[in-house]
């Protein structure tokens, strides 16, 4: 898609960074926020969720909207689970380590903290939390980050717990898994200040250094989520969820930017024509003898062919709006959120096993000429009137131009549709939690990582590459620590940030190699009881035996130190086998024979000490 000058179009566009705490319990509960794999759950239980109506006695859309959609809910539940969880029970008060990590945040995005936090609940009736609301609680607001295209504001900071992990679905309902839910969870609102989609990425990535520069948030897939809000001078607001790659923002804000003028194009061309949606009905009578797969199936099991006609739509049904994604596909969301499997249009048809007179026959069934488009669902007789007035509602919008809508990221960087906007009547007070003072006086600022690399280069004299590496990597704690141990700045680099990777890519459980490991073996290198060649093979044997101790991987993988002695007889052995090499080359000799050498100690001798001895032994001989 070819890139658009977003200032005539008026972009305009905002983040949402939701971002996991790394604290040691949950932020309304005791239990740990570490996360558990669903076959380790012990047991589980189900709940049907409808929403509720506000203080002022109003009903959210989007919760009306997915409550339509009748679901059971399934939570596997774990040996740690508590009543909390399950709703059992009234939330705890809110996690301190939370508040001042949070705190600590909202000091980096230059933000000013609010004097009490009060808990607000947040209707959520889509099965993510056990409550039917996710509970939060205002921070800070009013801050302000850099980008190279100029300053983006922060709007508000919010401290929130984390909803339950979709596992599966199944035939009827979703199944998720509670623990990750009530994990502490920031999210930052930046202003609408973003104008192109380069921006919206720097932004991001902005937030997310200054996030993990406070060391005390998650790492790995799933623990940051990025929100996008986009629209365009004639189109509308829309919402784009869970964004979970940074690098995936500008491609997200550029499709959907094309997305709206697509449709802009559809809504002036619809107009023109003097387009409408017809009346949906019935016309299960025209395949009642049809060969197609998933009509016949339908049909077979009781169910019913239901049709919309939309008047002035032929050619527009099957228009592309962004890579792989047609108005069609858009329609045919809309179906699937009320239980079909997607509909079938004029556009794509005869196809799908659904003959050209079966078309001739609909479209007289439904009064549609050769301007016209046809959309029809296959399926049982509720979910198939349900999914076709969906069709014909989202059709309606199509005439106007581009509906307000919360929509759903892929990963192909599109976006399809999930439910509308979220309104103001989802929120109101949470009176199980009584409000925290805050005091952002006793905030500790940390060192941003963008200081750090340039610290670990004078410092440490690491090259800009891999000081870079080690400060944004996941063990830069474990860095510290070991060079505050004593352990060389360099080789403990080299080992997190290059050892790891190869060990990673040669297929060993680098993921079971605990930080009190990897410190072990790096102290044991300083200390002379482990030659740096020998490292690769200790960690191996600790990643497939993690119960392993250091000390006892170094004797199982047959590395125990050797004698200077020992180191001189394997030299001096390996000298006198290449006696004619050393003859004719002398000193030229040494790169291949300290190869062999250290083959011939297999990683029991610091290569220094191997390349002392050697280049020793062959001055005798030269």
């Amino acid at each position: 898609m070819s890139e658009y000058d977003y200032e005539t179009l008026g972009l305009v566009a905002g983040l949402e960074i939701h971002q996991q705490l790394d604290t040691a319990t949950k932020l309304f509960c005791a239990c740990p926020t570490e996360r558990r794999e669903p076959e380790e759950s012990v047991r589980s239980f189900s709940r049907y969720l409808h929403p509720t109506k506000s203080e002022l006695g109003e009903l959210d859309q989007a919760a009306v909207e997915e409550s339509r959609v009748d679901r059971e809910f399934e939570y596997l539940a774990f040996d740690t689970t508590c009543l909390v969880e399950e709703d059992d029970e009234p939330p705890h008060r809110i996690d301190d380590e939370a508040i001042d990590v949070t705190l600590q945040i909202a000091d980096l995005l230059d933000m000013t903290a609010v004097d009490q936090a009060h808990v607000m609940r947040k209707i959520v009736v889509d099965g993510s939390n056990t409550s039917g609301f996710q509970r939060t609680a205002l921070v800070g607001q009013d801050g302000q980050i850099e980008t190279d295209e100029g300053p983006v504001g922060i709007e508000d900071l919010l401290l929130e717990e984390e909803s339950a992990g979709r596992v599966a679905e199944f035939d009827g309902g979703v199944r998720y898994s509670l623990d990750r839910l009530g994990i502490p969870l920031v999210e930052i609102g930046t202003k609408p200040d973003i104008r192109s989609p380069d921006q919206a990425r720097d932004a991001a990535e902005r937030i997310g250094m200054l996030l993990r520069s406070t060391g005390s948030v998650k790492r790995g897939l799933g623990t940051i989520r990025q929100d996008v809000n986009v629209s365009i001078a004639e189109g509308a607001r829309v919402e784009i969820k869970g964004v979970q790659a940074l690098d995936q923002i500008d491609d997200i804000v550029r499709l959907e930017v094309g997305r709206q003028v697509e449709l802009l194009d559809i809504a002036d061309e619809l107009a023109d024509r003097d387009a409408s949606v017809g009346n949906t009905q019935d016309v299960t009578d025209v395949f009642e003898d049809t060969d197609s797969g998933v009509i016949r199936s339908a049909l077979d099991s009781g169910g019913r062919v239901t049709a919309v006609p939309l008047y002035g739509f032929d050619g527009l049904v099957g228009h592309e709006i962004q890579p792989d994604r047609r108005l069609g596909t858009e329609l045919s969301d809309h179906a699937k959120r009320h239980g079909a499997g997607g509909i079938f249009h004029t556009d794509e048809l005869p196809a799908y096993g659904v003959t050209g007179a079966e078309v001739t026959a609909l479209r007289d069934a439904v009064d549609a000429g050769a301007t016209d488009a046809v959309a029809i669902v296959a399926d049982d007789p509720e979910t198939a009137d349900l999914a076709i007035d969906a069709v014909a509602d989202r059709a309606r919008t199509a005439i106007e131009g581009v509906p307000e809508e919360t929509r759903d990221a892929t990963q192909e960087g599109t976006t399809r549709y999930l439910r509308p906007l979220p309104g103001e009547a989802r929120m109101y007070p949470e009176t199980d939690v009584p409000p925290v003072e805050l005091d952002p006086t006793e905030v500790e600022t940390p060192e941003l990582l963008t200081e750090k690399v340039e610290r670990y280069q004078a410092e440490y004299d690491l090259d800009p590459g891999l000081a870079e590496q080690v400060a944004y990597g996941r063990r830069m704690p474990l860095f510290e620590e070991a060079v505050e141990t004593g352990v060389g700045a360099t080789f403990a680099a080299g080992v997190l940030e290059g050892t790891l990777t190869e060990l990673r890519r040669d297929d060993v459980a680098v993921e079971n190699l605990t930080d009190d490991h990897l410190l072990a073996v790096l102290e044991l290198v300083e200390a002379g009881d482990l030659a740096k060649e020998g490292v690769d093979e200790v960690l191996a044997t600790l990643a497939a035996g993690p119960d392993l101790t250091a000390e006892a991987a170094v004797e199982e993988a047959g590395l125990s130190g050797v004698s200077e002695s020992e180191v001189r007889e394997a030299v001096v052995e390996v000298v006198e086998r290449n006696a004619d090499q050393i003859a004719e080359e002398g000193m030229g000799a040494f790169s291949a024979l300290m190869g062999e050498c250290m083959g011939a100690l297999r990683g029991k001798a610091d290569g220094e000490i191997v390349s002392d001895v050697l280049r020793e032994e062959i001055g005798k001989r030269t």
